[in-house]
């Protein structure tokens, strides 16, 4: 059974996703153990709890300094010996330490097909904007593991999802989400839960 623990910084609706994908069975094998949030405000708490998964908010404007609050969220996560760290909408930096503690164990969903739109201040309705100022026909999210570096992990899954012209930020937003955001980000969940993701010299094989 793939331990699970779900990094969130807002509604959670990738956190949904994954929710209803374990319980209709679509994601295997799989039990999420903890949802934590660096925002107590974060609807994704209300998410967990309504669906009895346990829920703690760990925010940064409770700690002195960032290495308290690193420290504190390591701590946590260990309480639940997570076999996959999932950040689904988690706008905190990681730790250098988590990251090494858990190497290639941790995902992220971006909201872009990765190289393009990614690094540093790109993320949430950003990406989307730049997307369109670009005029670019393609877009979609990527899955992919963490390393150091920002967006920079091993690519798992990507999905892509038409432009359209007189898009807005927001419709583009949905669509990404609805279209390609909530479909991949489970499956690779499943993929990992049943043994079939492996990363052979920086590049993930999938069985």
């Amino acid at each position: 059974m793939l331990r699970v623990a779900v990094l969130v910084s807002g509604g959670g609706t990738n956190l949904q996703a994954i929710i209803d994908a374990v319980q209709s069975g679509k994601i295997t094998n799989t039990s999420i153990e903890v949802v934590i949030s660096n925002n107590k405000n974060a609807y994704a708490l209300e998410r967990a709890k309504k669906n009895n998964i346990q829920n703690v908010c760990i925010s940064p404007k409770d700690f002195e300094t960032r290495t308290e609050f690193n420290e504190a969220l390591l701590s946590e996560l260990d309480k639940y010996n997570p076999d996959l760290i999932v950040l689904a909408g988690c706008m905190v930096v990681l730790p250098e330490s988590l990251i090494k503690k858990y190497p290639n164990r941790i995902i992220n969903i971006h909201p872009a097909l990765i190289p393009s739109f990614c690094g540093t201040g790109y993320y949430g309705l950003h990406v989307h904007e730049k997307v369109l100022e670009r005029g670019v026909k393609l877009t979609g999210a990527t899955v992919h593991f963490v390393d150091e570096g920002t967006d920079t992990g091993p690519i798992i899954m990507q999905k892509a999802v038409e432009v359209k012209y007189g898009d807005t930020p927001e419709e583009l937003q949905k669509r990404v989400m609805e279209q390609a955001e909530w479909v991949i980000m489970p499956e690779v969940i499943n993929l990992i839960a049943n043994g079939r993701v492996e990363v052979i010299d920086g590049i993930v094989k999938i069985s």
